[in-house]
């Protein structure tokens, strides 16, 4: 998705060192324009800086890609309230900050995309991931409320679903499941990949082409939609 279209993108992050790596990546494979902001997303004021380093630089802002870590793994009550928070302020508030501060400028712009990551669990509980399923869910809310009341701006707001796509934080998943199980870390991934009818995990260039067709103009007229990029891995109708 990163800097493709010829367009100039703000990669942000919480590890300095490999946002800065992706900025100097984007221009050498798609001919685009990038700089890197090392933030926690979790924080308020770290959404604002980013914000303000984005603007400084680019003037103002036409597409937003709202994509954050998952919080960690683990069962409903096995969590105290500081948990609780510390998700919601990742996976909501992020979203809710961040639009809040982009969308003046779509709207001075004549409109603009708005594209937030979220998860399968949004269509169907994962199993020992229940802050994510909880809060993924009100962020998928959060983005259908938003794309009733920005559309009178023609301003876009979708959701991307990814299904098991092959990330640092999908092996993280994969190696507690695997020594829960008591079997090696390719068994585990073996038996995940044998529930997907397309029987693989998913690429993130797989998720990134979805991704930017949803933010640019051939998808204008998709609003409000929740894109499932999972190999056929959500079996529900809706």
């Amino acid at each position: 998705m990163r800097g493709q279209y010829g367009s100039r993108a703000q990669e942000q992050g919480r590890d300095g060192a490999a946002i800065e790596r992706a900025a100097v990546a984007i221009p050498q494979e798609t001919g685009g324009h990038a700089f890197a902001v090392a933030a926690d997303l979790s924080k308020a004021e770290a959404i604002a800086e980013w914000h303000a380093a984005t603007i400084a630089q680019f003037g103002g802002i036409d597409l937003l890609f709202a994509n954050t870590g998952g919080p960690p793994a683990g069962t409903a009550l096995s969590f105290d309230d500081g948990a609780w928070q510390a998700a919601f302020d990742l996976l909501l508030m992020s979203v809710i900050r961040a639009v809040r501060l982009v969308v003046p400028s779509m709207r001075a712009r004549g409109g603009g995309a708005i594209l937030v990551g979220t998860s399968s669990s949004v269509k169907e509980p994962i199993v020992n991931l229940a802050l994510s399923n909880v809060l993924r869910s009100g962020v998928t809310s959060l983005a259908k409320t938003l794309s009733l009341e920005l559309a009178p701006d023609k301003i876009r707001v979708n959701t991307l679903i990814p299904g098991r796509i092959a990330t640092d934080r999908l092996r993280q998943l994969d190696e507690i499941n695997a020594k829960k199980a008591g079997v090696t870390l390719a068994d585990q991934q073996a038996r995940t990949a044998s529930a997907i009818p397309l029987g693989r995990y998913g690429a993130p260039d797989d998720f990134g082409r979805v991704g930017a067709f949803l933010l640019s103009d051939p998808a204008s007229y998709i609003t409000g939609a929740s894109v499932q990029v999972d190999g056929g891995l959500i079996k529900g109708l809706l």
